[in-house]
């Protein structure tokens, strides 16, 4: 006997979250699947992390639910897929509007469920519909090839076709822009999708699902399945109908994902860890160059995979930045996001807290010097205040370790040679970071560093065209720009025999 799924017309709605709101139903509580919002058989508590208050619930599926939902994505991909690109870009737009239209309630449900500041949470919101926009337009230019003819009396060719029915894993410290950057090129491209957000963050998800209900997309084509996130994940995994899995979090889970995808070979893609360097050249402005390294470290209070982990500066710079830095990070004004000219919100949860004060101690133990970051002056429970280490060796945990905390680390270096040794002693491999003024050596550096991405002189790399991945153990595969398709999509290849020149 299955479950059914019923329709709801309304969520609950708390309050804790409405004062901050205009439009109601942009908050759900519920699951949504195949056009439905449907409730599980328990509820998980939603916290400000600024508080600890509850400020709602979301459903845990039961598996019986999550097979329907896959099931329902599977049976909505063949209608889905045959629309026209134009006719699936349309959709895309309304959605992309809407989101844009609602940018104020989604970046206060943000700041509510998330903790970061305001102003980050706005960015955030613009920075998500842009993939949306970007890959509406991609969707008339998911172009195949010709292939000239070895074979006589043939044409060969390849055409891009949709994988089927994509499975989205979501992490909670971008709960917006994740979700677009996946789903827009895998809806785009003809796949359906079913999206698992984290716990910590599903209002941000819900909230895109009532606009995309609003923007037309047909029952079963856009699904969110909420509940613990290693049940749904194991199932999304295991099942033949999902032949797609993307994956935003840490190395470990996406480990454990790839282990669990093999058994049915899906295509796979993983953005995972980052343990991003910070390099100073010799020929850099210092005061410049801490300006950079303290707006690199501390976004989104340093949970972000692009986050500065490891700050390497030259010998004889080293102590003219360590003051520069500090002076820049007093300026960092810490508290919850919606008071006026914060910039730094609290951690998601007590445990990165507890996580941020190990790595300092780790590192005091190890012979690292605290420069600045003062814990008692803490505003609750979550929160870490800006902190910087000096003398940090590769011995330490902040420097082999993605800290995903306001923790920042920093090194001498005297030799090109050597700090690009440093750089890339890590397992990770996703981004980097080059501040200096000798094209001779910055493009050295360029080609040498084990990263995927770069960014020289700018902390600003990512956007909507841009190939956005990492090498090693930070991931596989890309997400934005042309080729963000390649991860929901294969190449078929067709050769057209038995064709003469006879007229």
């Amino acid at each position: 006997m299955s479950l059914q799924l019923h329709a709801v017309s309304t969520s609950k709605v708390t309050d804790a979250i409405m004062p901050y709101l205009t439009d109601a139903r942009l908050v759900r509580e519920l699951a949504y699947i195949n056009g439905k919002w449907v409730h599980g058989p328990q509820d998980i508590d939603v916290l400000n992390p600024a508080t600890d208050d509850v400020i709602g619930h979301c459903t845990q599926l039961a598996p019986l639910q999550i097979e329907q939902a896959i099931e329902h994505a599977h049976q909505a991909f063949q209608s889905w897929q045959a629309l026209l690109a134009d006719e699936r870009a349309a959709i895309l737009m309304r959605w992309h509007d809407l989101i844009l239209e609602n940018k104020e309630d989604l970046a206060r449900l943000m700041v509510l469920e998330q903790g970061k500041a305001l102003n980050d949470a706005q960015g955030e919101i613009d920075y998500g519909a842009s993939f949306v926009r970007w890959f509406a337009e991609e969707a008339r230019r998911a172009y195949g090839e010709t292939i000239p003819s070895h074979i006589a009396n043939a044409e060969l060719a390849t055409i891009r076709e949709p994988v089927g029915v994509a499975a989205l894993i979501t992490p909670w410290n971008f709960p917006h822009a994740m979700i677009t950057r996946k789903a827009a090129a895998a809806l785009a491209i003809g796949c359906t999708v079913l999206i698992k957000p984290a716990s910590e963050t599903p209002f941000s998800a819900l909230a895109l699902a009532e606009l995309a209900e609003r923007a037309g997309f047909p029952a079963g084509v856009y699904n969110v399945l909420t509940g613990k996130g290693s049940q749904v994940g194991q199932q999304l995994c295991q099942s033949e109908k999902v032949r797609a899995l993307s994956f935003t979090g840490s190395t470990r889970v996406g480990k454990i994902l790839l282990a669990q995808a093999a058994s049915t070979v899906k295509k796979c893609s993983m953005e995972l860890g980052g343990n991003a360097p910070f390099i100073v050249l010799p020929d850099m402005d210092i005061t410049e160059a801490a300006k950079a390294a303290v707006a690199a470290k501390f976004q989104t209070a340093g949970q972000d995979c692009l986050a500065a982990n490891r700050i390497f500066v030259p010998h004889a710079h080293y102590e003219q930045f360590l003051t520069a830095f500090a002076e820049q990070m007093a300026s960092i004004k810490v508290g919850n996001g919606f008071s006026e000219g914060v910039t730094l919100g609290p951690l998601i949860f007590h445990e990165a807290v507890d996580n941020a004060q190990q790595l300092v101690d780790d590192a005091l133990a190890k012979g690292a010097r605290l420069i600045a970051g003062d814990q008692t002056k803490a505003l609750g429970s979550n929160f870490f205040m800006p902190t910087l280490l000096a003398d940090i060796t590769p011995q330490m945990r902040v420097f082999s370790e993605e800290n995903f905390c306001p923790v920042a680390g920093v090194m001498p270096y005297h030799s090109l040679d050597e700090v690009i040794a440093l750089a890339n002693d890590t397992e990770y491999g996703l981004a980097a970071y080059v501040y200096g003024q000798d094209i001779r050596q910055l493009f050295q550096i360029i080609k040498q560093l084990q990263f995927g991405m770069v960014a020289v002189n700018s902390v600003k790399m990512t956007g909507h065209g841009i190939p956005f991945g990492g090498v090693k153990q930070s991931g596989l595969g890309r997400e934005g720009s042309r080729h963000g398709f390649d991860e929901y999509s294969h190449l078929k290849y067709y050769c057209l025999g038995g064709l003469t020149s006879d007229m």
